[in-house]
């Protein structure tokens, strides 16, 4: 095809001034191509919410131009979203490791997605031609096996991309790059990419080794039942704990669909090693002696609907705390989710539980991602003339700019973004672009079509406030009231005995005036909203929702 000298564009619909639902776009004026498409877990803020993903619109309006999606690794915040996007716009093909590549066909048979999607697998040594692009990769070290950097090839300059990373020089699995690394480097690269996650820590993040040496200790120092609960996803963690676990001889439970739909697939690639010995349905757990028995669960995060919590507010089927039992938190909290955990945690303990999180006793949580001599380390291999920091806060993004800056590089090269945000390479040279919207959009379930943000506000005031209903009955024609106001209230106490009669009372004369002379539904409706919420408010200092329901008598 006849290659464009257009100016390539880049930008992001995800992944910036946040932490999850990663989706970067590169973009000429025929062609675009995708790198991730994640989606955010909501926090305790978000009720009724199941997955946050991006604003697709931008894709869809330029549907003609997508050639592919390339996926750095198969964390979530990175497949999760494909499901979504592939319901909302035709993607051609899909470039995904091998690992990735079998956790989003099972993500997409889960969900019932019926439209036909071609994923093509790569490895370090593939190069793929899309468009005016060339997609070579190098393999890093993250949390989780087959995790890849990519590097695009443009007309007009070229971008390296890191994906998430670590350099671990003493890796559970496959070590990083970084001899195709400092070579993609010394070739020239114009635009960098980098994980900021772990931008605020300096020094290195600790090796995976270090903590299997801490969960060996755990193994040989708990008398009873060990409960371990971490990310679904960290299949190297999940492997190690596995192994120790077989070593001393305990049987393995898994607990949580998602734990066992990722260790089904990881061991069927042969990432996770279990004899089929060691592992036994959760309802057995009762047959063996307690010191036999480990559970591997998903819940590290307090989520409410996950086994460990389910667990910890004695609503599980199969598993009961029993006094004595060891939970251990193999993973660090995601920012925002503190609260959640420590609710668990206290329940946890009150059952009779030791609970082990991340203390200087036990390193049961090493980061996959780049502390910052492996920033400084990664900046100094690719040498790239311009620098943008991507997946995470605002804050680290900045922190990771601030070190860009401190090896040297121009502060007008540093591209500290958000999403929507855009930047132009052409011909080795970046400026800023234009900016469009790339708001959040919230999924209920797995409808594709999201709420709004004014839903999600609304939901906010039901949390917080309540809702008070009015139900009234009249004859428009006559003006009479047939049926007389009915006010239900929910997240009301009843320590007001009179609220519910009095707002009654007040209905009444409302509707009284109102259809004393000519009015019209909608006026009925707002007068009773705007009245009824100034006399909730002077009364009980709060902002309820306020639904009227007017009937008109035919």
């Amino acid at each position: 095809m006849e290659i464009s000298n257009s100016p390539i564009s880049i930008y992001a619909l995800g992944g910036l001034c946040e932490v999850g639902k990663n989706t970067y776009c590169i973009e000429s004026d025929s062609s675009l191509i995708i790198i991730d498409a994640g989606v955010r877990f909501p926090e305790a803020n978000l009720p009724g919410v199941s997955y946050v993903i991006p604003d697709y619109s931008k894709l869809r309006n330029s549907r003609q131009k997508v050639k592919a999606l390339f996926i750095t690794h198969g964390h979530e915040d990175h497949i999760g979203g494909i499901p979504f996007l592939v319901q909302n716009l035709h993607i051609p093909v899909i470039y995904a490791p091998k690992l990735a590549a079998a956790l989003i066909k099972r993500k997409l048979t889960d969900m019932r997605i019926k439209e036909e999607v071609n994923i093509v697998e790569y490895d370090s040594d593939s190069v793929f031609h899309v468009a005016e692009f060339t997609v070579s990769f190098f393999y890093v070290t993250h949390s989780i096996p087959d995790a890849y950097g990519i590097c695009v090839d443009t007309p007009q300059g070229r971008i390296v991309h890191t994906g998430d990373f670590k350099i671990d020089l003493t890796p559970v699995g496959k070590k990083i790059e970084l001899n195709k690394i400092a070579r993609i480097g010394s070739e020239g690269v114009d635009l960098l990419l980098s994980d900021s996650t772990n931008a605020e820590i300096e020094g290195y993040t600790p090796s995976e080794t270090n903590v299997l040496r801490s969960i060996r200790e755990i193994f040989d120092n708990t008398p009873g039942r060990l409960i371990l609960s971490t990310f679904s996803s960290n299949i190297s963690r999940i492997q190690q704990i596995v192994e120790v676990a077989v070593e001393h001889g305990r049987y393995i439970a898994i607990v949580g669909r998602s734990m066992e739909y990722v260790v089904e697939v990881a061991r069927a690639l042969g990432y996770i090693k279990i004899p089929d010995k060691s592992i036994i349905p959760i309802g057995d757990v009762n047959k063996y002696k307690l010191n036999e028995i480990c559970i591997l669960c998903t819940g590290s995060q307090g989520e409410p609907m996950a086994a460990l919590s389910r667990i910890a507010n004695g609503e599980h089927k199969e598993v009961s705390i029993v006094p004595g039992d060891t939970v251990v938190f193999s993973s660090n909290a995601i920012p925002g989710n503190g609260m959640l955990i420590e609710k668990v945690v206290n329940k946890l303990v009150r059952a009779g539980c030791e609970v082990l999180t991340n203390s200087v006793l036990f390193a049961v949580h090493s980061s996959g991602h780049p502390s910052k001599q492996e920033l400084r380390l990664m900046l100094r291999l690719v040498n790239p003339k311009y620098f943008m920091p991507i997946h995470g806060e605002y804050r680290m993004l900045k922190l990771h700019a601030d070190i860009a800056e401190s090896l040297g590089m121009k502060k007008e090269n540093i591209f500290v973004m958000e999403n929507g945000d855009s930047i132009e390479l052409f011909d080795h040279k970046i400026k800023r672009g234009i900016h469009f919207s790339a708001e959040p959009v919230y999924i209920d379930g797995n409808d594709i079509g999201g709420l709004s943000s004014a839903v999600i506000k609304d939901r906010e005031i039901l949390k917080q406030d309540g809702l008070i209903a009015v139900i009234v009955g009249i004859n428009s024609k006559t003006g009479e009231i047939i049926v007389p106001p009915n006010v239900i209230t929910k997240a009301f106490s009843n320590d007001d005995e009179t609220l519910v009669s009095d707002i009654e009372q007040l209905t009444t004369k409302i509707l009284e005036k109102l259809m004393a002379e000519k009015t019209t539904f909608n006026e009925i409706k707002t007068n009773i909203k705007e009245l009824i919420s100034r006399f909730v408010s002077r009364r009980t200092e709060r902002s309820p929702m306020i639904v009227p329901v007017v009937m008109d008598q035919k």
